[in-house]
């Protein structure tokens, strides 16, 4: 997998970056959130507040991580060039980020214009990627598994905002739909179709790569993607035509799918040539193991009535999926891309004249760990404040909004050190009187 990656067609720095610091930022504004909504937000997953939460983990943060990593990773793993990275990352930028915030006000309010602005600008920034993204890819043959990942994601992508539109406008009265129905669909195709491919296409290279494990096997990689996608298909059909039965069962062995995924990850990081983890590999190892115990908690409920007619088990799953699962490997790869695409920057830059730092001091280790931590933190009080809202909502909302203040601090800290390095880079290849003088 290794020999795929060409880092020298990567995007400009700007493009990627302005997705990764964005995303923090409504990682915080989830706990404030959290904070100012109280143990009420916990009542159900369907109160306002609790909608809103969601959409801000999965509009603001996660699509803005998924979309920058998208377009820093189509030229480099699949030779797909963006045109005009730069310009397509700003348009894309400047419209699925007012969309997110559109979107959570029209879930705390219900104001119809909300939810309209909402479909239109995240539906336009999403077509203008898929656009993009898709022309890129155009015509590239897909001779591994991740290059098809990276492409049928796009499909999924493109299938979860358009019922995520069609559900903004029926939300605002301008279509008669059957809200539920479609928003189970909805979050079927977001969270698998969409996130889950995606991560596994991402994962066949770099889990290898950063962690030194046995790659997957190539059996399971070739098929994965296409037959997750598959199961989406046949799972959506069956369940518009109210079949219970076989839409359930479709549904489990489709989670069943994702958890043997999340089995087999475990099982190569065990297997690691690391003499000891570091954070990136921990992120990715309670990653996993929350999305084993949210896709056993489904099983449980689809199983187990007892179990699925009380409200605190989506609620608990969702914690698990989204702040345990996509978030964890979120921010455990912004710790592995950032740094290295400054450190690529820089070496380019110093054309073989300056040796930029070593990449490890981009973002200190000791600061690392310890966002680490208050991120593990704030998960299990997040678990605790769905069983127990009145007594730790409001830690949880403040152990949040620490972990993601940090986690931005950190990419601010890569950003200042890319800007610091490289007015020392260009000052030592301006002149080759100066490089001689920098040699001596």
């Amino acid at each position: 997998m290794q020999a795929l990656l060409s880092f020298e067609q990567a995007p400009p720095l700007a493009a990627p970056l302005r997705f990764f610091l964005t995303a923090p930022l409504f990682a915080i504004l989830a706990a404030l959130l959290v904070l100012w909504s109280g143990p009420e937000l916990f009542a159900s997953r369907w109160t306002g507040a609790a909608l809103a939460l969601t959409h801000l983990i999965t509009v603001g943060f996660m699509l803005q991580v998924m979309l920058g990593a998208m377009i820093q990773i189509l030229p480099v793993v699949a030779g797909a060039n963006i045109s005009h990275p730069r310009l397509v990352a700003t348009l894309v930028h400047a419209a699925i980020a007012p969309g997110a915030l559109l979107l959570a006000t029209g879930f705390l309010s219900y104001q119809p214009l909300a939810f309209w602005l909402a479909a239109l600008f995240i539906g336009g920034g999403v077509a203008l990627f898929i656009a993009a993204a898709g022309h890129a890819l155009w015509g590239v043959p897909a001779t591994n598994p991740t290059i098809r990942g990276l492409q049928l994601s796009l499909l999924g992508l493109t299938v979860t905002v358009c019922l995520g539109v069609l559900l903004a406008l029926a939300l605002n009265g301008s279509l008669a739909l059957p809200v539920m129905q479609l928003t189970t669909i909805h979050l079927g195709w977001g969270l698998v179709g969409w996130s889950v491919i995606l991560l596994a296409a991402v994962a066949f290279v770099v889990v290898p790569m950063f962690q030194m494990t046995p790659g997957y096997p190539e059996w399971f990689a070739r098929r994965f993607s296409w037959s997750l996608l598959a199961l989406l298909v046949v799972w959506s059909v069956a369940d518009t035509t109210d079949r219970r039965w076989p839409s359930l069962l479709l549904a489990a062995i489709t989670v069943l799918a994702v958890a043997i995924f999340a089995a087999l990850t475990l099982h190569l990081q065990s297997r690691s040539k690391r003499a000891r983890f570091d954070a990136t590999q921990r992120f990715w190892r309670v990653a996993m193991l929350s999305t084993l115990a949210a896709c056993s908690l489904w099983l449980a409920a689809s199983g187990w009535p007892t179990l699925a007619e009380r409200p605190e088990w989506p609620l608990l799953c969702g914690v698990l999926a989204l702040f345990g699962g996509f978030m964890s490997v979120m921010i455990g790869m912004l710790y592995k891309i950032v740094p290295f695409l400054v450190w690529s920057h820089l070496q380019n830059l110093g054309r073989g004249r300056a040796i930029p730092p070593n990449m490890n001091k981009v973002i200190a280790g000791p600061q690392v760990h310890r966002q680490m931590h208050a991120h593990f933190a704030a998960l299990v009080l997040l678990l605790a404040a769905v069983l127990w809202p009145q007594w730790f909502t409001y830690p949880a909302g403040l152990t949040l909004l620490l972990a993601n203040g940090w986690l931005l601090s950190n990419l601010l800290a890569a950003v200042a050190f890319y800007r610091r390095h490289r007015l020392e880079i260009e000052a030592l290849t301006r002149t080759p009187a100066a490089v001689a003088q920098a040699q001596q």
